[in-house]
This record gives C-alpha cells, sequence and structure tokens, in this order.
C-alpha cells in the first residue's frame, strides 16, 4: 500500500512534536490510566480525572506537544467550577501511546476513541449515560470538530480553544503544499473551517487575542462557519497561544455556563 502524501516523514516530523510519558498510578486516586486501541497494534494512552459517578464528562484532545498528564491540577478546576469528568486522550506517538504520529490517522482514530468510551466509562465506575461533551484545543480542534460532523448525536456540546480553520496556511509556515484534489477528505485534519459548516452542535470556541501561531481570526471564523445560533465566543485580551489560562476566572465561567446550559 503506498504511504499517502500527507504521512510522509518529513511532514509529520514537521507537524507533530510528541513528548513521550508513562502512566502513574494516582496517589490518591484522583485519575485513572489506560490504553485504548485503535487498530491490531497501536493503542492511545489517556488520563480519565473522574468526578463523580454521574458527572458529565469532558473527552478533550489536546495541542501539538502536550500530553495527558500536563493537565494534572487543572483537573481540579474542571471538577470545582465545572462540575465535570475531565478525560484526555493522547494521540500515536504521544504520552504512552504506541505506534508514530499520522496525519491520515488522527481523525479516525478518534471516531474509535469515541466508539469504545463505554469500555472507558465501565471500567471507572462513571454511568453509562452521562452528558458527553467534546473539546479540542489548537491541534486538537480537528478531532473535536470531526468527531461533532460526524457524531453529532453523542455530544451536548463542542468546546473550541485556540483552534485554527485554515489548515493550509500554517502548513504553509511549514513549507508543506496541500494539494487542491485531498483538501475536501473529512479524514484529514485540513478544512475545520469548512468542517464546522455541517456541525449542528451548540459551540463555544475560546481564543486569545494576543495569539501569534492560530491568530484569533481563526477562532472568530469558526464561531462565525457555525450554522447553529446556539453558539459563543469568548477572546480573552492579551493572551496568546499558550497562556490562556492567565485569565482563570473569565475562562472557565464560559466553559461552566456552556456546559450546564446544555445538560439538559
Amino acid at each position: 500500500m503506498s504511504q499517502h502524501l500527507l504521512d510522509h516523514p518529513q511532514i509529520t516530523g514537521a507537524l507533530f512534536f510528541p513528548r513521550r510519558d508513562t502512566p502513574q498510578p494516582s496517589p490518591t486516586g484522583e485519575w485513572h490510566d489506560g490504553t485504548i486501541p485503535v487498530d491490531d497494534e497501536v493503542e492511545l494512552g489517556y488520563r480519565f480525572f473522574v468526578h463523580k459517578p454521574d458527572s458529565p464528562v469532558m473527552l478533550f484532545f489536546h495541542g501539538n506537544g502536550e500530553v495527558a498528564s500536563d493537565y494534572v491540577g487543572l483537573h481540579t478546576e474542571y471538577h470545582n467550577r465545572v462540575g465535570a469528568s475531565f478525560l484526555v486522550v493522547d494521540y500515536r506517538g504521544y504520552g504512552w501511546s504506541t505506534g508514530r504520529p499520522l496525519t491520515t490517522r488522527m481523525l479516525p482514530d478518534a471516531k474509535i476513541v469515541l466508539d469504545k468510551l463505554p469500555d472507558v466509562f465501565k471500567a471507572v465506575g462513571v454511568e453509562a449515560d452521562v452528558p458527553l461533551f467534546i473539546k479540542g484545543r489548537s491541534l486538537g480542534s480537528a478531532p473535536a470538530i470531526y468527531l461533532g460532523l460526524v457524531a453529532p448525536e453523542a455530544f451536548k456540546g463542542i468546546i473550541i480553544e485556540s483552534g485554527y480553520a485554515d489548515a493550509p496556511s500554517l502548513f504553509r509556515r511549514l513549507g508543506i503544499s496541500i494539494p487542491e484534489d485531498i483538501m475536501t477528505d473529512d479524514s484529514l485534519p485540513i478544512a475545520n473551517g469548512e468542517k464546522i459548516k455541517r456541525v449542528n452542535l451548540p459551540l463555544l470556541v475560546i481564543h486569545g487575542s494576543a495569539d501569534n501561531l492560530i491568530p484569533v481570526e481563526h477562532g472568530k471564523t469558526l464561531h462565525t462557519n457555525s450554522p447553529v445560533g446556539d453558539k459563543g465566543l469568548v477572546v480573552i485580551t492579551g493572551a496568546g497561544h499558550n497562556n490562556l489560562l492567565m485569565s482563570l476566572q473569565p475562562y472557565f465561567s464560559a466553559i461552566s455556563e456552556f456546559v450546564n446550559n446544555h445538560l439538559a
């Protein structure tokens, strides 16, 4: 089988910045580490910060260069301010996931994760029918929007943080040219701004006004392109790409209000 253009090592090496990590037992039972098989040879690692068995769950796909264990500490904000459990899933080659990062597998892997959530919930004692929200940060905006597109019935709402609308502009910064004939392939993490036009879910977009990596115009485009009336845009003044949490109050107030308004 021939290799897809976007899985060439020169491209994945420029696009992905994986970090390795190992699962660790929580000394106080605050989290559960595990893996989800996504094909015969690859498992994705996750860290599940369970609040209560019947709490809503935030399924989260993180940014590039991050791993699930980076969210230790922040998970208490999701528990205390939002009242939600927080499930962070790594990509291939990140954390204790096996395999190597592949552009073509990023979104299909996310769908397999969603399909196997009942097993994950059962393993940690979370009720099967809890409200589920999807959240993606930066690179993770692609799997979040994709899941909202292909499985909207699974979610109460979608949250995009520092997400991108136009992947070609980001690829061009890396010196990568994307052929026109693959721009409409929904299974590739490319056309977020076009995909979201077909996502019929309540939407919250959070972006920093001083983001130099993915400028705030991307977040505004995602918000504008969403076809739903039930959507919000929160721009954190002065925040860049990696310091949105410099303003904890507006950040978590927006998330808390969004979640609690969409539990029914």
